[in-house]
């Protein structure tokens, strides 16, 4: 029995939500995020729950509200808020793996972001959201947790910072499952590995090459210019004709 790919119904099937599994996934795995973040502020059990808690399921929560459709997943689901809470008690008492990948937060952060760009896609999709709107949930929704473990902490979220590719990679990443699932046909799990690869390469591509968004930028000379030449040509024109 062959390997499938693609749906054969197309869009219809975006109304059925991504497997459940995948959802607690993103939430593990964001959570996880926030729990080396307090390994390296070395906080206390409270904080290694708190920032488990936001990183998992910050994003998501903003998500729900913003829509307002379906329930609020963190608080439907029997294993998300527990999931969360047991891997910071476990890895709060036992943080030696952490400290053995020096570069382990910068990895899980972008995957953890890949995920959930597809998690907050997907709701959008389900509900029948226009594309925009679907793209805005699923960056929101990448971000969101990362975001609010920065305020959190005192910090300039990290997507208001001057630095690579990441709110742009949460982008790239919902448009790339968008494009999966509503365009190209394909399943839902394939159509998630998808996102969660563009996401990722175009993070380590940012970072590979030292590739930022442009900032302090201004156009108005280069807009000015021509302008200013054509109202001058025109003046002489005017006085020649008046001679």
């Amino acid at each position: 029995m062959g390997i499938e790919f693609f749906s054969t119904y197309g869009p219809e099937t975006t109304s059925v939500g991504v497997p459940a599994w995948l959802d607690l996934t993103a939430v593990v795995v964001g959570s996880l995020s926030g729990i080396i973040v307090a390994r390296e502020r070395k906080l206390d059990l409270v904080g290694f729950i708190g920032l488990s808690l936001l990183c998992g399921l910050g994003g998501g929560l903003i998500r729900d509200i913003m829509m307002q459709k379906g329930g609020v997943y963190m608080l439907s689901s029997p294993y998300a808020i527990p999931a969360c809470v047991i891997a910071a008690v476990v890895l709060f008492l036992f943080p030696r793996p952490l400290d053995l990948f020096p570069n382990l937060l910068e990895w899980v952060d972008i995957v953890s972001v890949g995920l959930f760009a597809v998690i907050g896609t997907d709701k959008a999709l389900v509900y029948y959201l226009l594309p925009v709107s679907a793209l805005l949930m699923g960056t929101i929704t990448g971000i969101g947790g990362g975001m609010l473990r920065d305020v959190f902490l005192g910090d300039v979220p990290r997507i208001f910072q001057h630095s690579n590719l990441y709110a742009t990679c949460a982008l790239a990443g919902s448009l790339a499952y968008w494009l999966g699932t509503y365009v190209f046909f394909l399943l839902k799990p394939w159509a998630a590995l998808l996102a969660v690869v563009v996401t990722v390469a175009l993070r380590r591509w940012s970072l590979r090459y030292d590739v930022m968004i442009p900032v302090d930028v201004d156009l108005t000379p280069q807009v000015t210019r021509p302008v200013r030449k054509v109202v001058r040509s025109a003046r002489r024109l005017r006085a020649i004709r008046r001679h």
